[in-house]
């Protein structure tokens, strides 16, 4: 007897790939079986048994004398004596005799087999082998989309996913905490929505359903009594699981091979299920348990006609039929796995009873084999489908990030990252996480928050706990808001800045802020953004007096001088880009801060003559090359810093002399060769920086500035400092580094308040020791080389080492 289980082999598969399995395919696999077992079954007795029995026919006399004779002859010799009739005086004992052949046993097995082979029909003959192949082809059929190279590995990968999915102990805390699955708490939530819908309409009832789609992500912000439940290791291991879910649902939903196969080989096994029932309904009436012999082997065995008996043709009847039936059902529940394949589409699964039953509205639909592998999953289980969908879901993935940001970035971690910023606020800068931890609002002191790098930064409703919060900065952050946080950010806010890449991640909510007072953006504006597409709501910053733009904008934005009447500050950083048309600079009377850097401009715009307010003007970086027009700031009263620093300026008209007001002024980075007298005569001026020109001599007017504080010509030309350069008293930094001086006067010890003094980089042999009269100048403020510092006597280095 051949054991079942030497074909396991044939539809052998992983135990984990039934939940592919739907109950078609595992009642096809039990009929499999039972038809396996009748084959196997008609084999054995195949080989066990005798599988014809024949006997030699006898012949009827013929009419003529001489084939008489030869009967009369035979039949003699074939037929019995009658028995002698018995008597009570000599009982007689009866043997019982048949007719004789006068074959012997070789004889009759080479008659049984010769029939066999010649006279059996070949389905009776081979009927239990036929179907032990048309069982394994069925085998083999169902299961070679699992054996398939190209579809076996898809499945495996995707069963593998499936499986630490469903174990994961996120998938059941997402579950539980995100969809409801609580169910009293569904019931609370549908009594509260049938209630509301009940009390209000109209209006009001809009408003309601709207704030409870917009608290959605207040799901993001994990309960602190919560937090424990799910530990690092755990957290890791789910944020892995997204990361695969994520790369195979690329992967797979590229082609659609699992569908096609698994189409095409239940396709096979309906052809083979119509090839089976039309020729073994034919045929199977072949199968008979009397068969007429007929064959020419008279010489050997003196015989020609012979009637045989098939032993196993009523069982192979009765196993014929059986079989049928297991074939014909069989083949029934294939034409309804081919109904079920086009009666809708299975490359496209739909998550709608998922979301509407979890409430996570955010699992995207899916196509091709992962849609196919889905449905398939359904019909094992839908709960499999359910508990997979958490991770597809960007809200569960956030919510799942929320929570390690949580573990990883305890409130003293946060606070030993504060530092005061350039607005003397204390700051927490925080760059490239993959989202702002609930952790940072339980850090009231807070004034500023710096986010750079973040994507996906959600600001909750608890942002309202930092009651010192004024400062935000978003540095290429895409952000969303909850609307309570909005309302407090309108109200607390006073400085943002924002850089962008994309004008997706400048947040639409910064032009509701009414108590906004600063305002820096930085980035890459279209020019039909610059033509108040995006930038026009700006005209609600009622509270904006300093804005600033570093773009590539081609003129000043309308939504610039919409704001120009409370307006104090502007500043545009152009990075190259021409600025044009700038005639509406005159509208922004109360203007007293302007910059205008790297806007390639060649002349002071005469627009700027106009602001009487003005108090600061820096034109840095441009292509400035004559300023004659400079005679017009006279009419600016409050003109008091003007920089025209990296430019192309040869020389300084004679005009200057009228800005009486000034007291900064930086012409460094030019051109400039000579300097005139006149400039002296601006007898306001605390702060001079001549560096980095063309400059050969210093005229002896600059006595003249006895307000002069802050005086460099580093990296001119200059080959003496005249005497007067020494009645500034009041000089606190001296910059002459990097020129062509050869000698220091010892007047500089009549700069008793001077700081800083750099001489590096010139031609001096020896230090005067007048410089130990500068009782403020320390080592740290004097940049010299090492060998010349120690020209000067002792006592003055220690002097200035001393602190």
């Amino acid at each position: 007897m051949i054991p079942v289980t030497e074909f396991r082999q044939f539809s052998e598969q992983q135990p984990a790939f039934r939940v592919l399995k739907p109950w078609w395919d595992v009642f096809t696999d039990y009929l499999s079986v039972a038809m396996l077992m009748i084959g196997v079954f008609g084999c054995t007795l195949q080989v066990m048994q005798d599988k014809i029995i024949c006997l030699p026919k006898r012949v009827q006399p013929a009419q003529n004398h001489s084939s008489l004779s030869n009967v009369s002859q035979a039949v003699a010799s074939t037929t019995p004596l009658p028995p002698p009739k018995p008597s009570p005086a000599n009982p007689i004992t009866v043997e019982m005799k048949g007719l004789k052949t006068d074959l012997d046993l070789q004889q009759y097995s080479f008659i049984n087999q010769m029939c066999y082979e010649r006279a059996l029909h070949w389905y009776a003959k081979y009927f239990p082998y036929l179907v032990l192949i048309h069982t394994l082809v069925f085998m083999l059929c169902s299961n070679f989309w699992f054996k398939f190279p190209g579809s076996s590995s898809k499945i495996e990968h995707f069963i593998s996913i499936l499986g630490k999915c469903f174990d994961s102990p996120w998938t059941t805390r997402a579950l539980s905490e995100v969809s409801g699955e609580d169910s009293e708490e569904k019931d609370n939530r549908k009594n509260n929505m049938n209630r509301s819908n009940t009390t209000q309409s109209g209006p009001e009832g809009s408003l309601v359903n709207s704030q409870s789609l917009k608290s959605i992500p207040e799901k993001f912000v994990v309960d602190k009594s919560t937090a424990g439940a799910l530990d690092k290791k755990e957290g890791e291991q789910a944020k892995a699981l997204f990361e695969k879910v994520k790369k195979f649902r690329l992967h797979v939903e590229e082609g659609d091979i699992l569908y096609a196969m698994y189409v095409r080989q239940t396709v096979l096994k309906v052809i083979k299920f119509l090839i089976i029932i039309a020729y073994n309904s034919a045929l199977v009436s072949k199968v008979q348990f009397t068969v007429d012999c007929n064959v020419d082997i008279q010489d050997m065995t003196g015989y020609k006609n012979f009637s045989c008996n098939h032993t196993m043709a009523h069982l192979f009847s009765k196993l014929s039929f059986c079989y049928l039936c297991f074939v014909s059902i069989y083949g029934l529940t294939c034409l309804y796995t081919l109904y079920w394949l086009f009666y809708r589409s299975l490359r496209e699964y739909s998550f709608e009873y998922v979301r509407q039953e979890t409430g996570i509205d955010d699992i995207p639909d899916v196509k091709n084999d992962f849609a196919f592998m889905l449905h398939m999953i359904d019909q094992y289980d839908p709960l499999y489908s359910k508990r997979f969908a958490v991770f597809l879901s960007e809200v569960s993935e956030n919510k799942l990030k929320q929570l390690n940001l949580n573990n990883e970035w305890t409130p003293d971690k946060l606070r030993q990252k504060l530092q005061t910023n350039a607005h003397n606020r204390l700051e927490l800068p925080l760059i490239m996480l993959s989202g702002l931890p609930d952790t940072v609002f339980e850090i009231t002191e807070l004034q500023s928050l710096k986010l750079e790098i973040i994507k996906n930064v959600m600001i909750p409703a608890t942002i309202a706990q930092l009651d010192n919060l004024q400062e935000l900065s978003l540095h290429q952050c895409s952000v969303k808001i909850h609307s309570a946080a909005l309302s407090f950010l309108k109200e607390n806010l006073k400085v943002l800045s924002v850089k962008f890449d994309d004008m997706r991640e400048l947040p639409p909510w910064l032009y509701g802020l009414r108590n906004l007072e600063e305002l820096y953006l930085v980035g890459s504006l279209s020019h039909d953004i610059s033509r108040n597409v995006t930038l026009e709501s700006l005209r609600d910053l009622k509270s904006l007096k300093i804005l600033s733009i570093k773009s590539n904008v081609s003129k000043i934005p309308q939504a610039v001088v919409d704001v120009s009447s409370h307006l104090q500050k502007m500043c545009i950083h152009n990075d190259g880009t021409k600025l044009v048309m700038l005639n509406n600079l005159k509208k922004m009377t109360n203007l007293t801060e302007l910059e205008l850097v790297h806007c390639d401009l060649e002349r002071i715009p005469h627009a700027v003559f106009s602001l009487l307010s003005l108090q600061e003007l820096d034109l840095k970086e441009n292509n400035l090359k004559s300023i004659e027009e400079i005679v017009s700031f006279q009419h600016l009263r409050k003109l008091t810093v003007l920089k025209l620093w990296h430019n192309s300026i040869t020389y300084i008209p004679e005009h200057i002399k009228k800005l009486t007001s000034l007291e900064r002024l930086s012409f460094s980075h030019n051109k400039i060769e000579v300097l005139p007298s006149h400039l002296f005569l601006c007898n306001k001026i605390r702060y001079l920086d001549l560096s980095y020109n063309d400059i050969r001599f210093i005229p002896p007017e600059i006595g003249v500035l006895q307000s002069l504080q802050y005086f460099s010509i580093t990296c001119n030309k200059v080959e003496s400092l005249p005497d007067e350069l020494y009645f500034c008293k009041k000089l606190k930094t001296l910059k002459i580094g990097k020129n062509s001086l050869s000698v220091l006067s010892p007047k500089i010890g009549n700069l008793l308040f001077l700081s800083y003094l750099d001489v590096k980089g010139n031609h001096f042999e020896i230090l005067p020791p007048e410089l130990g009269d500068c009782r403020a100048l320390k080592r740290a403020g004097l940049v010299v080389e090492d060998a010349l510092f120690e020209t000067l006597p002792s006592d003055v280095r220690e002097q200035m080492k001393t602190e």
